[in-house]
């Protein structure tokens, strides 16, 4: 089974970025991505209404770091040490070696290249030193966005589920996309 400790925390960089890990200080900009119907669209989870909610969410990410169980980046310029989005691996199995991938940032560095950027070391991560087998990024189907990031990071569309996430009174889609650790 996959062992996992993300102590001491791993700052992670890319040629424009740096991903680091997401504090208290992040309030304003983790409350503008989760409070923004543009960010959240494809997201099934309630608006951030109050700052003391985009704080619980902060302390929750930190909490599932502390134990093991998952872990998310602030995705930051280099230049500016300002959280423009949040990205990581979550709902990690352990026993089958697999995680999802998620990831969010402020529209207005939306087509900027950044998604995927992150997401290329992101998986480079999880495969050279979680030691995945595979990570699967689930996603709205009409999230073309979306499917395009995943699609330049060489994931494969496995699967279209039907009405297969109750959320908000209706009945929601998902797919799936998937990459195998082939090192």
């Amino acid at each position: 089974m996959l062992a996992l400790n993300f102590t001491p925390f791993p700052i992670l960089e890319t040629e424009r970025l740096l991903l680091r890990r997401l504090e208290n200080s992040d309030l304003k900009n983790v409350y503008a991505l989760r409070s923004n119907p543009k960010t959240m669209q494809y997201i099934p989870r309630p608006l951030a209404t109050t700052e003391n909610e985009a704080l619980e969410h902060i302390k929750m990410i930190n909490e599932k770091i502390e134990n093991n169980e998952g872990i998310n980046w602030a995705v930051t310029l280099k230049e500016n040490p300002d959280c423009i989005g949040i990205m990581g691996l979550y709902r990690i199995q352990k026993e089958n070696y697999r995680s999802e991938i998620g990831y969010m940032i402020l529209p207005e560095y939306n087509g900027k290249g950044i998604v995927t950027e992150a997401v290329a070391r992101i998986v480079q991560y999880g495969f050279e030193i979680l030691n995945l087998h595979s990570i699967e990024g689930v996603i709205d189907p009409d999230n073309i966005a979306s499917a395009r990031v995943l699609e330049k990071n060489g994931f494969i569309k496995e699967a279209h589920f039907k009405e297969n996430e109750y959320y908000a009174g209706k009945f929601l889609d998902t797919v799936v996309y998937s990459l195998l650790n082939k090192v």
